[in-house]
């Protein structure tokens, strides 16, 4: 009546199986993703590519569409929303430079600041981007936005 049980081994094999494949297909994605984006550059710089364009004036070719300027969520740090226009018909540029001014209410300069936007604008173009400047100065009324130069291909 009470016979012996007889119980089978479960293999854990299939499961460590998947498990692996799992790995796997997470370790392939991550590459895919990330891997060749961050990789060494193979590239090499040409002369012709890092001299500066003759004719072009990114000063006056590069258009300010829209700038806002606010503080970040804790109040500290000035965020900018610049959308720049390049109205040159030859001309693409990259690596925008800028500069930031911050004035009081009686147009005195509290601070400026001077960066790079990196991001590249074919002729005709419009692109906006936002980035986090400096500490945002205590007595700012007024802030200022300039492009300053740009690298520029044809």
């Amino acid at each position: 009546m009470f016979e012996a049980q007889k119980q089978e081994k479960s293999g854990n094999a299939g499961m460590w199986i998947g498990i692996v494949v799992i790995l796997i297909v997470a370790a392939a994605l991550a590459w895919y993703v990330m891997g060749p984006k961050g990789g060494a550059k193979t590239e090499t710089a040409t002369p012709a590519a890092s001299a500066p364009a003759p004719g072009a004036d990114p000063v006056q070719d590069l258009r300010i569409v829209d700038v806002k300027m606010a503080k970040d969520p804790t109040g500290t740090v000035a965020v900018w929303s610049v959308d720049i226009r390049n109205t040159s018909h030859t001309y693409s540029y990259k690596d925008i430079a800028y500069k930031t001014t911050y004035l009081a209410a009686d147009n005195s300069v509290v601070t400026q600041n001077t960066g790079k936007l990196t991001i590249s604008l074919d002729p005709g173009d419009e692109q906006s981007t936002q980035f986090r400047d400096l500490l945002y100065p205590s007595g700012t009324a007024i802030f200022k936005f300039n492009v300053t130069g740009a690298s520029a291909s044809k």
